[in-house]
């Protein structure tokens, strides 16, 4: 007797339609892969730079989000003074601090 493979397999082939939730496990696990490498992450980082913001004062020098370096004069809750040059001062809204320069004289991360 000649029989295919396909007639085999089509035989021992469970004829019962899988579960619902079975559907729906590629999405699940998208979602958990998309959670773990891009949002909480993201929230870190985020939670990283208010903390930075949260403890910024006056001498600190810091990098805006338009590219100027200056050293901090005064910090209120939402504007902090910055001083670009001798004279020059410019108030700027806190978050647009990019970030905070650590002082000259500390040792960099990968020594």
């Amino acid at each position: 007797m000649y029989t295919s493979i396909l007639n085999q397999l089509a035989a021992a082939a469970p004829t019962g339609t899988p579960p619902a939730w079975i559907q729906y496990l590629p999405f699940i696990a998208m979602a958990v892969i998309f959670w773990f490498l891009i949002l909480r992450p993201q929230m870190k980082q985020q939670k990283e730079h208010k903390a930075k913001l949260t403890a910024l004062k006056k001498g600190d020098e810091v990098l805006t989000g338009g590219g100027f370096v200056g050293k901090v004069l005064k910090v209120d809750d939402n504007y902090a003074e910055i001083e670009l040059a001798q004279g020059v001062k410019v108030k700027a809204v806190k978050s647009t601090i990019v970030d905070v320069i650590p002082p000259a004289g500390s040792k960099p991360a990968n020594d």
